[in-house]
């Protein structure tokens, strides 16, 4: 399993369209815990890139605090599950959480 996270500063970037990088964390779903961590300067942000870029390296996932209608339809398309509404943290307490499922989402931050 492979769970992408937009990053700022090493804490997840609150739209995932205008992050710095994207930190892509490899899983043992057997034993839900991480096994390795790289980070990627990602494409330019237009519409449906993302979603394809992301695809492309093998990701299942994609925790965000905020992400627009089209984008969460993009990424579904794409075989990609969406989680948004995540606070800011470090990737690794993110994905930790997730898989503890004890991840905290709220309000989609994003309004377009």
């Amino acid at each position: 399993m492979r769970i992408a996270i937009p990053v700022a500063q090493d804490k997840l970037c609150m739209h995932f369209g205008h992050c710095e990088k994207f930190a892509v964390i490899d899983v043992d779903p057997q034993l839900d815990t991480i096994t390795n961590r790289e980070d990627f300067t990602p494409p330019q942000h237009e519409p449906g890139v993302l979603p394809k870029w992301l695809a492309g390296m093998a990701v299942n996932v994609i925790i965000a605090g905020g992400m627009g209608q089209r984008a969460q339809q993009l990424f579904s398309q794409n075989g990609i599950e969406v989680v948004i509404g995540a606070s800011a943290d470090s990737p690794e307490n993110l994905v930790s959480a997730y898989l503890g499922k004890t991840l905290k989402t709220g309000d989609n931050i994003c309004d377009h």
